[in-house]
């Protein structure tokens, strides 16, 4: 059949076209091409893209606060969980590094070290883990409505910092009750906050891709968060175990790996901040532990890993949810 067959109403009257098959030697794209058909689910342009993500900021918001309000709604204290699970995380951590294998080497006020260690690295583990499930957990959200992808790891990223913010009340109150006193220096937190997000927002972009098309990685993971979390310095204290005559200092090349790990480097940055005492400790300690390296670290990761991340995440875009 050469031409588009007409299909008529009983009294004739034309009511539609039927195109005509693509031909044996023509291809799809071809035949798109011919009728001006076009891929639903086709990845745009990286500026377009940017600006859908930007144009659905209202929507990762309240995605997120929903979701934030949904996840403790089947328990009896609800939202309180947001403050008791990290709060009982360093009770554990406490009881068993603090008391009974003092891992503190002499480091004043261990009680608000381990709170500052514990919350913060929490904010990047939980981000990175509920990240790689983003897109596995939203198929049929994907499936069913067009929007991009990207949307649901930042309302991930966006849920764990409202969970943080919360968190931080718990932890602000636990540094001052200690003696530490408010100085301008804890100022340096926000940037130090802002920069962390940063870095999870891109880290959760590349295991949410990761996530899509591997399940495995959500179950390799913990253990992964596990092992990170005993070489980040949350439980101890790196510069004190780099003093001259340890261990550590006769290998430096594995401290300043160490001390380029973005776990390390971003929690290590927040007790400087809020923590007089124990930077007064590290300057004693330690004196050649610079934290403006420390900040030239935070600043690369978090550049590194938002971009790369995103860039990651974008390159897969029409292919989510598929399969």
């Amino acid at each position: 059949m050469s031409h588009p067959e007409r299909l008529g109403s009983p009294g004739g009257e034309s009511v539609g076209t039927i195109a005509e098959p693509p031909h044996v030697n023509e291809t799809l794209a071809a035949y798109a091409a011919r009728y001006g058909l076009k891929q639903s689910a086709a990845r745009p342009s990286l500026r377009k893209y940017i600006q859908d993500v930007w144009a659905r900021r209202n929507f990762i918001w309240a995605f997120a606060s929903a979701k934030n309000i949904s996840m403790y709604t089947e328990s009896r204290l609800g939202q309180l969980w947001q403050l008791l699970t990290p709060l009982l995380n360093v009770a554990v951590y406490f009881l068993i590094f603090g008391v009974l294998l003092s891992t503190s080497r002499g480091v004043p006020d261990f009680m608000p070290f381990l709170v500052t260690g514990v919350f913060m690295f929490g904010f990047t583990q939980r981000s990175i883990t509920a990240g790689s499930k983003s897109v596995g957990d939203n198929l049929s959200l994907i499936r069913a409505l067009h929007f991009p992808r990207a949307t649901l790891p930042l309302a991930i990223a966006v849920v764990e910092l409202q969970q943080l913010l919360l968190s931080l009340v718990v932890l602000i109150s636990i540094v001052l009750v200690s003696g530490e006193p408010i100085t301008v220096n804890m100022v340096l937190f926000l940037p130090v906050l802002l920069l962390q997000l940063m870095f999870n927002v891109g880290a959760s972009l590349i295991v949410a891709r990761l996530g899509a098309f591997n399940r495995d990685i959500t179950q390799l993971l913990p253990f992964i968060m596990r092992t990170w979390l005993y070489m980040s310095g949350v439980i101890f204290s790196l510069p004190s175990l780099m003093k001259p005559g340890s261990k550590l200092a006769e290998h430096p090349w594995a401290a300043e790996l160490l001390k380029a790990n973005p776990g390390y480097v971003y929690v290590e940055l927040s007790r400087h901040a809020l923590l007089g005492k124990y930077r007064d400790y590290v300057d004693k300690a330690l004196p050649s532990h610079s934290t403006a390296q420390l900040w030239i670290y935070a600043l690369a990761w978090a550049g590194v890993a938002l971009v790369g991340g995103f860039m990651f995440f974008y390159r897969a875009e029409e292919r989510y949810g598929r399969g």
